[in-house]
């Protein structure tokens, strides 16, 4: 009896391993493991094993039995299909589902990339709320109701009092609230302003902002900085400049410019028609900076004869805009999966 369970076990291992197709499989299924198969016929004949020996070959055609169910499991799946009833078989030869991969967007790789830049000058990612209060967005800031800058922040509002921030700087205002310095934050987020919508404008855009505020923060550091971040994001050769402009939170205040990155500046003394980026005048305006103005730490609580400090803030879009060549500010929001797959 032994040596027949052993014979049996082989052959039916070895049938269900060359099965070509399901129907095969099944026959062999049928020859062991059905109701006249050969493993049931083993059961109907353990009366005539002797009683010391049917335990053991009781275990012994048990354990055929699984070992046959097991190989006829594992040998199912891969002959799926393959019968000649009509299903085809499997062909493995075939090319697989191509998954799409997923990846960042433009305007998310850009916010990490420039958080990166700033993150390893040992500055924090601090954010803050979307829908704001007069107080944060405009107050706050040296931007006071009768202000003439007060049109240039304009933003919707939901109700009197509360609408959604027009730039990320309320964020500045609420850190300084609750923190003390020394610090040096960055602040990324979304901000509108109800501007036409157009190849350079879009009514929802984002921000990043920054803010140093210490014992003696100069010009100087505000300059290195931001000197250092323009080479990380457009090269080590890219050249910068700082002209006076006017902030209500920043004093003095300073447009910043950089050096073109098609022409490299070479356009303004050659041929300034041939710069389709620069227009020949070999700068492009990239954000905004200055020294934080006192009025805007009186608000907060500082005293601005203890402390000073540098903020700037840049459009993410700008960025991502020249980095990568993108002629239509649109194209970031139209979900345009032709687009998207170049980043």
């Amino acid at each position: 009896m032994r040596d027949k369970i052993r014979e049996i076990e082989k052959s039916a291992v070895e049938e269900i391993t060359l099965a070509v197709d399901a129907d095969a499989l099944e026959k062999a299924r049928v020859k062991y493991l059905g109701r006249k198969g050969l493993v049931t016929e083993l059961f109907k004949n353990m009366s005539g094993v002797s009683p010391a020996d049917r335990a053991e070959i009781g275990k012994l055609i048990n354990a055929l039995k699984e070992t046959v169910s097991k190989a006829l499991d594992e040998k199912t799946p891969v002959l799926s299909g393959g019968s000649d009833s009509g299903a085809q078989k499997t062909d493995i030869t075939l090319p697989g589902i191509i998954r799409e991969i997923g990846r960042l967007h433009p305007i998310s790789k850009t916010i990490e990339e420039i958080c990166g830049v700033f993150i390893s000058l040992g500055f924090k990612v601090v954010e803050g709320p979307e829908i704001e209060n007069e107080h944060y967005n405009f107050e706050a800031l040296n931007i006071p109701l009768e202000h003439p800058s007060r049109d240039a922040f304009d933003t919707f509002y939901l109700n009197d009092k509360w609408l959604l921030r027009s730039h990320t700087s309320p964020v500045q205002a609420r850190f300084m609230e609750t923190n003390k310095p020394p610090f040096a934050i960055i602040i990324p987020g979304k901000v509108y302003r109800p501007d036409a919508t157009d190849a350079s404008h879009s009514f929802m855009f984002h921000q990043i902002e920054g803010l140093v505020v210490s014992d003696n923060i100069r010009f100087s550091d505000l300059k290195g900085a931001l000197t250092l971040f323009a080479r990380q994001m457009f090269g080590e050769n890219t050249r910068m400049r700082f002209r006076p402009s006017f902030f209500p939170f920043t004093e003095p205040s300073a447009e910043v410019d950089i050096s073109c990155i098609l022409c490299s500046g070479d356009a303004a003394q050659r041929a300034p028609h041939k710069c389709s980026l620069c227009g020949g005048k070999g700068w492009i305006e990239i954000l905004g900076a200055g020294m934080v103005n006192p009025k805007v730490f009186r608000n907060v609580g500082y005293n601005p004869e203890k402390v000073t400090g540098f903020a700037f803030g840049m459009g993410v879009e700008r960025i991502a805009i020249l980095k990568y060549g993108i002629t239509d500010i649109r194209m970031f929001f139209e979900n345009d999966i032709r687009f998207l797959r170049q980043f």
